[in-house]
């Protein structure tokens, strides 16, 4: 590998995916876009790593073990794999399902909405800016290598999502919902749309589609993020799978 590696930036046209697991869906899923892997010398004894070898020797994927490297780019301790890889380029299916975030802010929670879509049957995301960077290594060790699994496209605006996916039932998941999440009978392909962590989405979303409200106890104002999306994600699954 001939490039000088450092810290992550957004501006960089590779990322890094931080942790065994990660690493080994990064193996799986997107062998093509890997320019390396990092090993660290205490994950010798590691069944992952010795999976890490196996693929990557069958792939022709370079191992770099460099214990100062790891640790270097590594977010927190404990990190004994990293792979290195291109940013790679998706677009949204027209005719699956979509979930939309409207200026997610927080990497832990994209990260953990992209594992629980995947958990959920929705491999399709829309992200209208600004956004948390998808290939951050924070969202894709939170995602647990989900991210390798997705499609996902950046949108200025939500009006430009919606100009290009006219078929799509909107859903806009509000605090103050026209119908109760339990209540809806979802149409396909649908958007499931929420707002980022501190504003949700304004009122002016009413006008798109069927606003839905999370029923809740009045202890507190709003569920986090992730936690709106996993309620929302298992109810249109069941209604879909019944």
């Amino acid at each position: 590998m001939q490039q000088k590696l450092k810290r992550y930036k957004k501006e960089f046209e590779f990322s890094y995916c931080l942790g065994v697991y990660p690493t080994l869906e990064l193996i799986n899923s997107r062998p093509g876009s890997i320019q390396a892997v990092l090993l660290h010398s205490k994950g010798s004894f590691n069944k992952g790593i010795e999976k890490i070898r196996h693929l990557a020797g069958n792939q022709q994927i370079e191992i770099i073990e460099n214990d100062r490297l790891v640790e270097k780019l590594a977010i927190r301790g404990n990190t004994y794999a990293i792979g290195v890889f291109k940013k790679f380029h998706t677009e949204l299916d027209a005719n699956q399902n979509h979930l939309v975030l409207v200026s997610p802010s927080s990497m832990g929670n994209l990260g953990t909405i992209m594992r629980s879509m995947l958990g959920f049957g929705i491999k399709d995301l829309a992200l209208i800016e600004p956004t948390s960077d998808p290939f951050d290594p924070k969202v894709i060790r939170a995602s647990m290598g989900a991210v390798f699994h997705m499609r996902f496209q950046k949108y200025r605006s939500f009006t430009d999502y919606w100009g290009v996916h006219t078929k799509h039932a909107i859903y806009p998941f509000m605090t103050d919902g026209k119908i109760a999440l339990p209540e809806v009978n979802f149409t396909s392909p649908a958007a499931l749309v929420f707002g980022g962590e501190a504003p949700g989405l304004g009122e002016e979303y009413h006008q798109f589609g069927t606003s839905i409200r999370i029923p809740q106890a009045d202890a507190v104002d709003s569920l986090n993020l992730a936690q709106s999306v996993g309620i929302a994600l298992y109810q249109f699954w069941v209604k879909n799978n019944p």
